[in-house]
């Protein structure tokens, strides 16, 4: 297969993908809506079926069903090949009042259409041109479609490092950057939960009395603050802070929220320890660190090699593809993180991830479905 005959099929079905995306894009799917979730993993499990694979819902008590499907056409013997997915989105039911499904000026629009909706209808028409137009793959496929990568991947986490470490590579259908930049480099990160615990007193009558649990956060936070580091793109930022009861009490326990992103393990590593190290200034006072990074950072070490593969057969299509980082995490760290080459962002260019002008470029759908085809045959 080649291609000039790929191109001409996934042009000629657009119609139909525009279609596919509109449906997926009005079934709604918050992260922690467990009855929309799973309506819509039946609803993929049935287009996956009718795109030739072999699909499992996999129920999940905790939160909205996961969806795993079994592609071969061709070698059965190798290594399969992972497709890593999310179908939940970050937009509350009813969005759908105020960001309707439409297209306008080249631009196709709605909640959850770039994050990512699209990577769905575009790995079901992938699946689809490879039975239609009778590619042969170099080894089996595995898509995985989790419903809780919005909210960390509490769920599937532990399955999506299960099938990862049974394949050959990983390809995470996320958004592309900017100018369908694909991403090598995702930064690892989480949150830390700082408590400081003082003693109540009268702030009046017995102030001396009293260990002032917000004093002593203030303390902590010029300390956690100073672990950052600029040249390494390490960061913490502490992003809620709560605490006493009353102005005239003097604050026995204060709460803050530190969010917390590393390009590299090592200094994850740094981080956990020195966080855990923490130690109170004021005489009596007790400070009590949990929580830590929940996704590790995936390194360029893990992304280089696929890429540059990736970019020969992108060329092949009159694509030339570019990589570049990102801040935010994905499942791809988990699967990076263990030594699985991964790649990620290859789904369709657009803009506005959780953002109300949240969209996808029409033009650019074809070329993505077509790309998908083409690695999953060429790697």
């Amino acid at each position: 297969m080649t291609a000039e005959a790929l191109l001409p099929y996934t042009l000629t079905r657009l119609p139909q993908i525009l279609q596919t995306i509109e449906r997926l894009v009005t079934q709604e799917t918050p992260s922690h809506d467990k009855s929309r979730l799973d309506v819509f993993a039946d609803l993929l499990a049935g287009r996956l079926a009718e795109a030739g694979a072999a699909v499992e819902i996999l129920p999940n008590a905790a939160g909205g069903n996961h969806v795993r499907a079994r592609f071969a056409h061709g070698n059965t013997t190798e290594q399969p090949a992972l497709v890593l997915c999310h179908y939940d989105t970050v937009w509350p039911v009813g969005s759908l009042a105020t960001h309707p499904f439409r297209i306008q000026d080249g631009k196709a629009y709605g909640p959850g259409i770039f994050d990512m909706q699209t990577s769905l209808a575009l790995v079901e028409y992938g699946l689809r041109a490879v039975r239609d137009l009778d590619m042969s793959l170099p080894r089996p496929l595995t898509v995985l479609i989790t419903s809780d990568e919005e909210i960390g991947s509490g769920t599937s986490r532990a399955l999506i490092e299960e099938e990862a470490r049974q394949s050959a590579y990983v390809l995470v259908m996320e958004s592309p950057l900017p100018g369908g930049v694909l991403k090598t480099e995702r930064k690892g990160t989480g949150t830390f939960t700082v408590e400081t615990i003082g003693r109540a007193a009268h702030a009046g009558v017995d102030p001396y009395k009293g260990i002032n649990a917000i004093e002593e956060m203030a303390h902590q936070l010029l300390a956690i603050h100073a672990l950052a580091d600029r040249a390494a793109g390490t960061t913490l930022s502490v992003g809620t802070i709560e605490g006493g009861t009353a102005t005239n009490v003097v604050p026995a326990r204060a709460v803050a929220q530190v969010d917390t992103r590393v390009w590299t393990q090592a200094e994850a590593d740094r981080l956990v320890q020195t966080m855990a190290a923490l130690r109170p200034v004021l005489p009596g006072a007790e400070v009590r660190v949990s929580g830590g990074l929940n996704r590790p950072p995936l390194e360029r070490k893990a992304t280089a090699a696929l890429f540059r593969r990736v970019q020969e057969i992108g060329r092949q299509l009159g694509m030339e593809l570019a990589e570049g980082s990102t801040g935010g995490g994905s499942d791809g760290n988990f699967t990076g993180a263990l030594g699985i080459p991964t790649l990620d962002g290859l789904g369709v260019p657009g803009d506005g991830a959780h953002a109300d002008h949240e969209h996808i470029l029409v033009d650019e759908i074809p070329g993505r479905v077509a790309l998908l085809a083409a690695l999953w045959q060429g790697l």
